[in-house]
């Protein structure tokens, strides 16, 4: 969480707000704190049924608007609306039964996320591997809590849930707030490139209807599916083919592929030099990430280039808002390396730190005319964000592939060029649409009207 805020506001524009922050931080940390407690002795005092009213209609409301949005946001907005709703119903259904179901849900989410983590750690081997193990295991211990009904017979199952959730936000906006603080500078900035970006005036636009055009100056990010970049029919294994690698039936293993172009002429797609060995056999082993494993590499062109030896990619996302600037600056100082790692440095986490460093204070630019409270609520409130932060989460503890990389190009795209989002802005907007089609429907119908005389 801390990381991707960093990235999305900014250095600088946070450094200016760390007091507030560590301050919003510490009342967050006590408040989560003070709700775990108050929910151990079974005789709770957070107001359960009222804040059940509000996330059902909170659900209610973002189910009512969410066909009005787009791609994954629509998919999103059903799936927020449909949990919140969910979870609403079964506190306000109360007893016993209600608080157990919501209980085993809570504690199967942990067991599966924390073991997840543990296999992903002890085979991978990445460079914080031994603290994510120790996280595993904690995620673990979460979830025995929650399946077993000491000390409050499950009816605390909430409170729990929501004093863990503060304490670790507050606990991470503490952090925060002491990193902005000691940063000496921004990293995607430096010297005259600072200074430019410095004196930048933020962006009219704050909100888009839609993707760019295809003529509009954006960021691109190319994504080669595995089964759309497989050379046979692949098997049918959906989420393994969508996330892992899709498999034919010669048993030839096929990865994807994914690469980042900008309009200022920087062009990012990192391949092995030699092809990997992608027998399932040393598959296995090359999951690694220890330098044994590195190979030499070597960086594509252009996307003419390697779409006219290859194919077209079959994904495309992209971005107006990001800077060229701090892109060009990463790039010169990431090509001097051309190393290459199936697992921790590949063509898909290659195309995530450049992209990371081009939407670097992306978010910042946009709504600093507001505030830094308003930025902070905006971003925090965008379901977005935490799609990002889970989808950045699993890449960094198991591997970078092309379809975490599409997926969270897409979420970043959400943030970057947001569009309109909360059920009351929708429902103004949808308001005013039918007003103006009403109006227009009153004129055309006058028309006639004095047609006919």
């Amino acid at each position: 969480m801390m990381r991707l805020t960093m990235i999305l506001l900014g250095i600088d524009f946070l450094r200016s707000h760390w007091r507030g922050l560590r301050r919003f931080g510490w009342i967050t940390l006590i408040a989560g704190i003070v709700v775990f407690l108050d929910a151990l002795d079974g005789s709770l005092y957070f107001p359960i049924e009222p804040f059940a009213c509000l996330l059902l209609f909170e659900g209610a409301a973002t189910l009512m608007v969410a066909h009005s949005g787009m791609g994954g946001q629509r998919i999103l907005r059903y799936v927020k609306g449909a949990a919140f709703s969910l979870a609403a119903l079964l506190i306000l259904a109360g007893h016993h039964h209600g608080n157990f179901v919501l209980s085993v849900i809570f504690g199967l989410l942990f067991f599966f996320d924390g073991t997840l983590q543990i296999a992903s750690a002890v085979v991978v081997r990445y460079r914080r591997w031994r603290p994510a193990l120790w996280g595993g295991i904690a995620e673990i211990a979460l979830a025995i809590f929650f399946f077993q009904p000491w000390p409050s017979n499950y009816e605390g199952t909430v409170p729990y849930c929501l004093g863990l959730g503060l304490a670790f936000a507050g606990w991470n906006l503490f952090i925060l707030a002491m990193r902005v603080k000691n940063a000496a500078e921004n990293p995607g900035l430096k010297g005259s490139v600072f200074m430019a970006e410095a004196d930048h005036l933020p962006p009219d636009v704050v909100e888009w209807d839609g993707p760019p055009d295809d003529d509009e100056r954006a960021l691109t990010v190319h994504v080669w599916t595995p089964v759309g970049s497989a050379a046979g029919e692949a098997l049918p294994r959906p989420v393994i083919s969508r996330y892992i690698a899709a498999v034919d039936r010669n048993g030839v293993i096929s990865t994807g592929h994914a690469a980042l172009e900008s309009p200022g002429g920087v062009y990012i797609s990192l391949y092995p030099a030699e092809l990997i060995d992608q027998s399932p056999d040393e598959f296995a082993r090359l999951l690694r990430a220890t330098p044994e494993n590195n190979v030499p590499g070597i960086f594509q062109p252009d996307y003419a280039t390697e779409s006219a030896k290859w194919c077209p990619s079959t994904r495309k996302v992209r971005i107006r808002n990001y800077s060229e600037a701090r892109l060009k600056a990463f790039w010169e100082s990431y090509r001097q390396n051309e190393s290459y790692n199936l697992t921790y440095r590949n063509c898909s986490s290659s195309v995530a730190r450049a992209l990371e460093a081009a939407l670097e204070g992306s978010v910042g630019r946009l709504w600093q005319k507001r505030g830094f409270w308003m930025a902070m609520g905006k971003l925090m409130s965008t379901p977005e964000l935490w799609v990002a932060l889970q989808l950045r989460k699993r890449a960094e503890t198991m591997a970078w592939t092309p379809g975490l990389m599409l997926d969270y190009a897409r979420a970043l795209s959400m943030l970057a060029d947001p569009r309109p989002t909360g059920w009351l802005n929708t429902s103004g907007r949808a308001l005013k649409k039918m007003l103006q089609r009403r109006v227009a429907w009153g004129k055309g119908k006058s028309g006639e009207e004095v047609t006919e005389d």
